[in-house]
């Protein structure tokens, strides 16, 4: 028996802003609230959740853990126009001009990667089973 990715907890200085944001992402909602930050999950109680606690801290750094996400249902740079609609912004953190990817950072500076292929352009073999 092996584990199970449950949650991915989001250190954030304003947690209402951070689970918005993502909420809007990946058309997810807010499914708890705790006095301290809440959790973000997909429509009929599916996991993974995503849970955004509050902290005093700003982010400094870059992120050692990221997400990284591909269109499901529109072209790569639609939905790269999207993201940077609802607020993501292109960072740098070394990337080359060659690398597939693009580097997007959230409103709170957590870096996340939009990928080059859409979920229609991969193989059937390699996308995600629903």
């Amino acid at each position: 028996m092996s584990s199970r990715l449950a949650v991915v907890v989001i250190d954030a200085h304003d947690p209402e802003a951070v689970a918005a944001f993502w909420c809007e992402v990946l058309g997810w909602s807010i499914v708890d609230r705790e006095e301290d930050g809440l959790a973000i999950g997909p429509a009929g109680g599916a996991w993974p959740r995503i849970d955004v606690f509050k902290v005093p801290e700003a982010k400094t750094v870059k992120n050692r853990l990221h997400f990284d996400l591909r269109a499901e249902d529109r072209s790569t740079a639609e939905e790269l126009h999207r993201l940077e609609t609802l607020g993501a912004r292109r960072v740098d953190v070394g990337q080359s001009p060659e690398d597939t990817w693009v580097v997007l950072a959230d409103p709170e500076g957590n870096e996340f990667c939009l990928l080059q292929r859409s979920l229609d352009d991969l193989p059937e073999s390699e996308r995600p089973s629903s």
